[in-house]
Protein backbone atom coordinates (compact mmCIF):
# COMPACT_ATOMS: atom_id res chain seq x y z
CA UNK A 1 0.00 0.00 0.00
CA UNK A 2 1.23 3.58 -1.02
CA UNK A 3 1.01 6.62 1.24
CA UNK A 4 -1.45 9.67 -0.28
CA UNK A 5 0.63 11.75 -1.91
CA UNK A 6 -1.51 15.00 0.38
CA UNK A 7 -1.31 12.64 3.49
CA UNK A 8 2.41 12.47 3.37
CA UNK A 9 2.54 16.44 2.57
CA UNK A 10 1.18 16.31 6.12
CA UNK A 11 4.24 14.67 8.17
CA UNK A 12 6.01 17.56 10.87
CA UNK A 13 8.94 19.39 9.50
CA UNK A 14 10.67 17.96 12.68
CA UNK A 15 10.96 14.29 11.15
CA UNK A 16 12.39 15.41 7.90
CA UNK A 17 14.98 17.35 9.89
CA UNK A 18 16.63 13.72 11.46
CA UNK A 19 17.71 10.72 10.01
CA UNK A 20 17.02 7.17 11.59
CA UNK A 21 19.92 5.64 14.08
CA UNK A 22 22.18 4.56 11.63
CA UNK A 23 24.33 2.31 13.90
CA UNK A 24 20.99 0.56 14.49
CA UNK A 25 19.94 0.47 10.55
CA UNK A 26 23.82 -0.86 9.88
CA UNK A 27 23.07 -3.86 13.03
CA UNK A 28 19.84 -4.27 11.68
CA UNK A 29 21.51 -5.46 8.16
CA UNK A 30 23.91 -7.32 9.36
CA UNK A 31 21.02 -9.37 11.27
CA UNK A 32 19.48 -9.48 7.73
CA UNK A 33 22.45 -10.71 6.35
CA UNK A 34 23.11 -13.03 9.31
CA UNK A 35 19.55 -14.30 8.72
CA UNK A 36 20.34 -15.06 5.07
CA UNK A 37 22.73 -17.71 5.94
CA UNK A 38 26.31 -15.39 5.76
CA UNK A 39 28.46 -15.52 8.63
CA UNK A 40 28.88 -11.24 9.13
CA UNK A 41 30.68 -10.24 12.57
CA UNK A 42 29.12 -7.76 13.84
CA UNK A 43 31.55 -4.97 15.39
CA UNK A 44 28.92 -2.05 15.09
CA UNK A 45 26.21 -1.97 17.77
CA UNK A 46 27.39 -0.78 21.46
CA UNK A 47 25.58 -3.42 23.39
CA UNK A 48 27.36 -5.92 26.04
CA UNK A 49 27.43 -9.00 24.27
CA UNK A 50 27.26 -10.73 27.97
CA UNK A 51 24.12 -11.59 29.89
CA UNK A 52 22.46 -9.97 32.70
CA UNK A 53 23.56 -11.40 35.49
CA UNK A 54 21.60 -14.12 37.58
CA UNK A 55 20.70 -12.23 40.34
CA UNK A 56 19.25 -9.87 38.55
CA UNK A 57 17.28 -12.00 36.41
CA UNK A 58 16.06 -13.79 39.50
CA UNK A 59 14.46 -10.34 41.12
CA UNK A 60 12.62 -10.00 38.18
CA UNK A 61 11.34 -13.40 38.13
CA UNK A 62 10.62 -12.81 41.73
CA UNK A 63 8.86 -9.60 41.06
CA UNK A 64 6.82 -11.08 38.09
CA UNK A 65 5.38 -13.48 40.45
CA UNK A 66 4.77 -11.18 43.60
CA UNK A 67 2.51 -9.75 40.81
CA UNK A 68 4.56 -6.18 40.63
CA UNK A 69 3.09 -5.92 37.33
CA UNK A 70 1.18 -2.69 37.72
CA UNK A 71 1.55 1.27 36.80
CA UNK A 72 4.14 2.57 39.05
CA UNK A 73 5.17 6.26 40.11
CA UNK A 74 5.63 8.23 36.83
CA UNK A 75 9.47 9.28 37.92
CA UNK A 76 10.21 5.50 39.41
CA UNK A 77 9.12 3.02 42.26
CA UNK A 78 10.33 4.50 45.50
CA UNK A 79 13.08 2.03 46.02
CA UNK A 80 14.74 2.30 42.35
CA UNK A 81 14.99 5.70 43.41
CA UNK A 82 16.68 5.27 46.41
CA UNK A 83 19.46 2.55 45.02
CA UNK A 84 19.91 5.70 42.42
CA UNK A 85 20.81 8.02 45.47
CA UNK A 86 22.99 5.54 47.27
CA UNK A 87 25.20 4.94 43.49
CA UNK A 88 25.60 8.41 43.13
CA UNK A 89 26.27 8.66 47.16
CA UNK A 90 28.83 5.73 46.79
CA UNK A 91 30.10 6.05 43.46
CA UNK A 92 30.41 9.74 42.82
CA UNK A 93 30.32 11.39 46.20
CA UNK A 94 26.99 13.66 45.31
CA UNK A 95 24.15 13.72 46.68
CA UNK A 96 20.43 13.72 46.02
CA UNK A 97 16.83 14.20 47.28
CA UNK A 98 14.23 11.98 45.85
CA UNK A 99 12.80 15.00 44.27
CA UNK A 100 15.55 15.02 41.90
CA UNK A 101 16.06 11.59 40.73
CA UNK A 102 13.62 10.71 37.29
CA UNK A 103 13.83 7.26 36.09
CA UNK A 104 13.39 6.84 32.44
CA UNK A 105 13.06 4.18 30.02
CA UNK A 106 16.74 4.32 29.35
CA UNK A 107 19.65 6.96 29.51
CA UNK A 108 18.57 7.89 25.97
CA UNK A 109 14.84 8.68 27.35
CA UNK A 110 16.29 10.58 30.00
CA UNK A 111 18.24 13.16 27.21
CA UNK A 112 14.71 13.07 25.46
CA UNK A 113 12.92 14.17 28.08
CA UNK A 114 15.72 16.97 29.40
CA UNK A 115 15.56 18.61 25.92
CA UNK A 116 11.69 18.65 25.54
CA UNK A 117 11.84 20.15 28.98
CA UNK A 118 14.15 23.00 28.76
CA UNK A 119 14.89 23.93 24.73
CA UNK A 120 12.68 26.13 22.89
CA UNK A 121 12.81 26.96 19.34
CA UNK A 122 16.48 28.49 18.28
CA UNK A 123 18.05 27.76 21.06
CA UNK A 124 21.89 26.54 20.96
CA UNK A 125 23.07 22.73 22.20
CA UNK A 126 27.33 22.40 22.26
CA UNK A 127 27.95 18.82 21.15
CA UNK A 128 31.79 17.65 21.19
CA UNK A 129 32.41 15.87 17.54
CA UNK A 130 32.96 12.82 17.67
CA UNK A 131 29.71 12.46 19.89
CA UNK A 132 26.87 9.51 19.89
CA UNK A 133 24.58 9.63 16.91
CA UNK A 134 21.41 10.70 18.68
CA UNK A 135 22.55 13.97 20.42
CA UNK A 136 22.03 16.48 17.23
CA UNK A 137 18.71 14.63 16.05
CA UNK A 138 17.04 14.61 19.39
CA UNK A 139 17.85 18.48 19.38
CA UNK A 140 16.83 18.74 16.32
CA UNK A 141 13.40 16.95 16.99
CA UNK A 142 12.89 19.94 19.98
CA UNK A 143 13.45 22.47 17.51
CA UNK A 144 16.57 23.35 18.54
CA UNK A 145 19.84 23.42 16.87
CA UNK A 146 22.44 21.62 17.44
CA UNK A 147 26.04 23.73 17.70
CA UNK A 148 29.08 21.54 17.07
CA UNK A 149 32.58 21.70 18.70
CA UNK A 150 35.24 19.53 15.85
CA UNK A 151 38.01 18.16 17.91
CA UNK A 152 40.50 15.70 15.90
CA UNK A 153 43.39 13.22 17.38
CA UNK A 154 45.86 15.25 18.23
CA UNK A 155 43.40 16.55 20.76
CA UNK A 156 42.62 13.31 21.76
CA UNK A 157 38.99 13.92 20.49
CA UNK A 158 38.32 16.49 23.50
CA UNK A 159 37.05 19.66 23.60
CA UNK A 160 39.35 22.36 24.95
CA UNK A 161 38.11 25.25 26.87
CA UNK A 162 39.11 27.87 24.55
CA UNK A 163 37.08 25.87 21.59
CA UNK A 164 33.96 25.93 24.11
CA UNK A 165 34.46 29.32 24.86
CA UNK A 166 34.62 30.13 21.40
CA UNK A 167 31.03 28.54 20.44
CA UNK A 168 29.04 29.80 23.75
CA UNK A 169 26.58 32.29 22.12
CA UNK A 170 23.56 34.00 24.13
CA UNK A 171 20.97 31.23 22.60
CA UNK A 172 23.51 28.61 24.26
CA UNK A 173 21.57 26.43 26.88
CA UNK A 174 23.00 23.30 27.11
CA UNK A 175 26.29 21.82 26.99
CA UNK A 176 26.67 17.97 26.59
CA UNK A 177 30.04 16.33 27.67
CA UNK A 178 29.97 12.29 27.86
CA UNK A 179 33.04 10.89 29.31
CA UNK A 180 34.45 8.52 28.61
CA UNK A 181 32.91 8.97 25.06
CA UNK A 182 30.98 7.08 22.52
CA UNK A 183 32.68 6.58 19.85
CA UNK A 184 36.29 7.07 20.63
CA UNK A 185 36.90 5.63 24.30
CA UNK A 186 38.87 8.41 25.26
CA UNK A 187 37.85 10.00 28.94
CA UNK A 188 38.64 13.68 30.44
CA UNK A 189 40.70 13.66 33.01
CA UNK A 190 39.56 16.13 36.72
CA UNK A 191 42.25 18.50 35.10
CA UNK A 192 40.57 18.96 31.86
CA UNK A 193 37.10 19.06 33.40
CA UNK A 194 37.97 21.57 35.79
CA UNK A 195 38.70 23.91 32.96
CA UNK A 196 35.70 23.61 31.29
CA UNK A 197 33.96 23.95 33.89
CA UNK A 198 35.42 27.26 34.61
CA UNK A 199 34.55 28.58 31.27
CA UNK A 200 30.72 27.33 31.81
CA UNK A 201 30.86 29.09 34.94
CA UNK A 202 31.17 32.65 33.62
CA UNK A 203 27.85 31.96 31.51
CA UNK A 204 25.06 31.25 34.34
CA UNK A 205 22.60 30.74 31.88
CA UNK A 206 24.04 27.21 30.47
CA UNK A 207 22.92 23.70 31.86
CA UNK A 208 25.53 21.18 31.50
CA UNK A 209 24.27 17.36 30.56
CA UNK A 210 26.69 14.88 31.40
CA UNK A 211 26.11 11.81 29.99
CA UNK A 212 27.83 9.04 32.32
CA UNK A 213 26.54 6.08 30.85
CA UNK A 214 30.20 4.44 30.43
CA UNK A 215 31.33 5.26 33.74
CA UNK A 216 32.03 1.69 35.13
CA UNK A 217 33.53 0.98 31.66
CA UNK A 218 37.03 2.32 32.18
CA UNK A 219 40.45 1.65 33.14
CA UNK A 220 41.89 5.04 32.93
CA UNK A 221 42.11 8.21 34.63
CA UNK A 222 40.79 6.33 37.63
CA UNK A 223 38.95 7.07 40.12
CA UNK A 224 35.60 8.33 37.47
CA UNK A 225 35.04 12.13 37.79
CA UNK A 226 32.52 14.15 36.00
CA UNK A 227 32.33 17.98 35.61
CA UNK A 228 30.58 18.20 39.09
CA UNK A 229 33.67 15.90 41.13
CA UNK A 230 35.69 18.73 39.14
CA UNK A 231 33.83 21.56 39.42
CA UNK A 232 31.32 21.46 42.34
CA UNK A 233 29.60 24.88 42.09
CA UNK A 234 27.95 23.79 39.26
CA UNK A 235 26.15 21.05 41.04
CA UNK A 236 23.24 23.21 40.57
CA UNK A 237 23.47 23.57 36.92
CA UNK A 238 23.93 19.96 35.62
CA UNK A 239 21.78 16.99 35.21
CA UNK A 240 23.42 13.89 35.46
CA UNK A 241 22.68 10.56 33.25
CA UNK A 242 23.24 7.32 33.67
CA UNK A 243 21.61 3.79 33.29
CA UNK A 244 22.25 0.14 33.80
CA UNK A 245 22.17 -0.61 30.21
CA UNK A 246 26.28 -0.90 29.57
CA UNK A 247 27.30 -1.23 33.49
CA UNK A 248 25.33 -4.47 33.93
CA UNK A 249 24.47 -6.07 30.52
CA UNK A 250 20.73 -4.65 30.47
CA UNK A 251 20.57 -2.83 27.14
CA UNK A 252 16.62 -4.61 26.66
CA UNK A 253 15.53 -4.12 30.25
CA UNK A 254 15.18 -0.25 29.01
CA UNK A 255 16.36 1.37 32.40
CA UNK A 256 17.97 5.10 32.66
CA UNK A 257 18.23 7.49 35.19
CA UNK A 258 18.47 11.77 35.29
CA UNK A 259 19.66 13.06 38.51
CA UNK A 260 19.47 17.46 38.74
CA UNK A 261 17.89 20.35 39.94
CA UNK A 262 14.11 19.60 41.89
CA UNK A 263 12.49 22.60 39.18
CA UNK A 264 14.28 20.94 36.08
CA UNK A 265 13.46 17.32 37.46
CA UNK A 266 10.17 18.46 37.82
CA UNK A 267 9.76 19.37 34.05
CA UNK A 268 11.25 16.11 32.81
CA UNK A 269 8.63 14.32 34.52
CA UNK A 270 6.09 16.38 33.13
CA UNK A 271 6.80 15.18 30.00
CA UNK A 272 7.57 11.27 30.62
CA UNK A 273 4.20 11.92 32.50
CA UNK A 274 2.84 12.48 28.49
CA UNK A 275 4.82 10.28 26.59
CA UNK A 276 5.82 6.74 28.53
CA UNK A 277 4.73 7.38 32.04
CA UNK A 278 6.41 4.95 33.97
CA UNK A 279 9.37 2.64 32.58
CA UNK A 280 8.27 -1.36 32.67
CA UNK A 281 7.42 -2.09 36.72
CA UNK A 282 9.72 -5.64 36.77
CA UNK A 283 12.40 -3.80 34.54
CA UNK A 284 12.67 -1.29 37.86
CA UNK A 285 12.99 -3.96 40.39
CA UNK A 286 15.51 -5.62 38.14
CA UNK A 287 17.29 -2.42 38.26
CA UNK A 288 16.75 -1.50 42.29
CA UNK A 289 18.81 -5.53 42.15
CA UNK A 290 21.01 -4.27 40.29
CA UNK A 291 22.32 -1.30 42.00
CA UNK A 292 22.33 -2.62 44.81
CA UNK A 293 23.96 -6.00 44.66
CA UNK A 294 27.08 -7.44 44.60
CA UNK A 295 29.18 -5.31 41.87
CA UNK A 296 31.42 -8.25 41.21
CA UNK A 297 29.72 -8.42 37.19
CA UNK A 298 30.49 -4.95 37.24
CA UNK A 299 34.43 -4.91 37.28
CA UNK A 300 34.66 -8.46 35.29
CA UNK A 301 32.82 -7.32 32.51
CA UNK A 302 34.95 -4.18 32.18
CA UNK A 303 38.14 -6.29 32.39
CA UNK A 304 37.19 -8.16 30.23
CA UNK A 305 36.35 -5.21 27.27
CA UNK A 306 39.88 -4.35 28.78
CA UNK A 307 41.29 -7.35 27.49
CA UNK A 308 39.66 -7.30 24.20
CA UNK A 309 40.56 -3.77 23.77
CA UNK A 310 44.22 -4.59 24.30
CA UNK A 311 43.92 -6.83 21.74
CA UNK A 312 42.34 -5.44 19.19
CA UNK A 313 44.26 -1.93 19.63
CA UNK A 314 47.47 -3.56 19.08
CA UNK A 315 46.24 -5.61 15.80
CA UNK A 316 44.62 -2.55 14.16
CA UNK A 317 48.22 -0.61 14.89
CA UNK A 318 49.93 -2.69 12.83
CA UNK A 319 47.89 -2.66 9.74
CA UNK A 320 49.44 -0.06 7.48
CA UNK A 321 47.35 2.87 7.19
CA UNK A 322 45.59 3.29 9.60
CA UNK A 323 45.60 4.75 13.50
CA UNK A 324 44.25 3.80 15.91
CA UNK A 325 44.38 5.68 19.54
CA UNK A 326 44.72 3.51 22.52
CA UNK A 327 41.14 3.96 24.60
CA UNK A 328 40.60 4.76 28.56
CA UNK A 329 37.15 2.92 28.69
CA UNK A 330 34.32 1.55 26.77
CA UNK A 331 33.98 -0.69 24.44
CA UNK A 332 34.81 1.04 21.25
CA UNK A 333 38.13 2.10 19.39
CA UNK A 334 37.44 4.47 16.72
CA UNK A 335 41.00 4.42 13.93
CA UNK A 336 40.99 6.75 11.41
CA UNK A 337 41.25 4.63 7.76
CA UNK A 338 41.99 7.64 5.63
CA UNK A 339 45.32 6.15 4.57
CA UNK A 340 43.37 3.72 3.72
CA UNK A 341 40.83 5.29 1.24
CA UNK A 342 41.59 4.26 -2.48
CA UNK A 343 39.88 6.11 -4.95
CA UNK A 344 41.01 3.57 -8.10
CA UNK A 345 39.26 1.38 -5.85
CA UNK A 346 35.78 3.09 -5.76
CA UNK A 347 37.05 3.61 -2.00
CA UNK A 348 36.98 7.68 -1.49
CA UNK A 349 35.23 8.14 2.32
CA UNK A 350 34.37 5.80 5.59
CA UNK A 351 31.11 5.58 4.50
CA UNK A 352 31.99 3.91 1.51
CA UNK A 353 35.13 1.68 3.47
CA UNK A 354 32.16 0.92 5.69
CA UNK A 355 30.15 -0.84 2.94
CA UNK A 356 33.40 -2.34 1.57
CA UNK A 357 34.05 -4.30 4.98
CA UNK A 358 30.40 -5.78 4.87
CA UNK A 359 30.37 -6.30 0.93
CA UNK A 360 34.13 -8.03 1.30
CA UNK A 361 34.86 -9.51 4.52
CA UNK A 362 31.36 -9.68 6.24
CA UNK A 363 32.57 -7.26 8.83
CA UNK A 364 29.58 -4.70 10.18
CA UNK A 365 31.33 -1.74 11.39
CA UNK A 366 29.53 2.15 11.84
CA UNK A 367 31.44 4.68 9.33
CA UNK A 368 32.77 7.92 11.37
CA UNK A 369 30.79 10.24 9.49
CA UNK A 370 27.55 8.98 11.39
CA UNK A 371 29.62 10.72 14.65
CA UNK A 372 30.76 13.66 12.92
CA UNK A 373 34.35 12.72 12.27
CA UNK A 374 34.41 11.67 8.87
CA UNK A 375 36.85 9.14 7.54
CA UNK A 376 37.03 7.18 11.13
CA UNK A 377 35.33 3.87 12.01
CA UNK A 378 33.87 3.04 15.27
CA UNK A 379 34.86 -0.70 16.03
CA UNK A 380 33.13 -2.26 19.27
CA UNK A 381 34.71 -4.79 21.12
CA UNK A 382 31.59 -6.10 22.40
CA UNK A 383 31.93 -9.39 21.16
CA UNK A 384 33.90 -12.54 21.92
CA UNK A 385 37.84 -12.93 21.70
CA UNK A 386 37.31 -15.58 19.03
CA UNK A 387 35.06 -13.14 16.90
CA UNK A 388 37.46 -10.43 17.28
CA UNK A 389 40.90 -12.69 16.54
CA UNK A 390 38.50 -14.25 13.15
CA UNK A 391 37.46 -10.38 12.45
CA UNK A 392 41.39 -9.03 12.31
CA UNK A 393 41.95 -11.94 9.99
CA UNK A 394 39.30 -11.08 7.68
CA UNK A 395 40.25 -7.77 7.72
CA UNK A 396 43.95 -7.79 7.15
CA UNK A 397 43.14 -10.16 4.09
CA UNK A 398 40.25 -8.25 2.54
CA UNK A 399 42.39 -4.84 3.52
CA UNK A 400 45.19 -5.86 0.64
CA UNK A 401 42.50 -5.83 -2.24
CA UNK A 402 42.69 -1.76 -1.36
CA UNK A 403 46.44 -1.38 -0.82
CA UNK A 404 47.59 -3.21 -3.72
CA UNK A 405 47.40 -0.21 -6.43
Amino acid sequence: MTMNKDLAQTLAQRVERIKPSPTLAISARATELQAQGKKVINLSVGEPDFDTPQPIKDEAIRSLQAGHTKYTAVDGTKGLKQAVIQKFERDNGLHYQPNQILISCGAKHSFYNLFSALLNAGDEVIIPAPYWVSYPDMVKLCDAEPVIVKTDRSESFKMSPAKLAAAITNKTRIVILNSPSNPTGLAYTREELKALGDVILEHPAILIASDDIYEHNLWKHIPFVNIINACPALFDRCVVINGVSKAYAMTGWRIGYAAGPAKIIAAMKKVQSQSTSNPASLSQDAAQAALEGDQTCVSEMRDAYKARHDYLVAALQQIPGMICTPSDGTFYTFPSIEGLLNPSKGITNDVEFAEFLLNEADIAIVPGTAFGAPNHIRITYATSMDNLKEAVARLQHTLEKLTTR
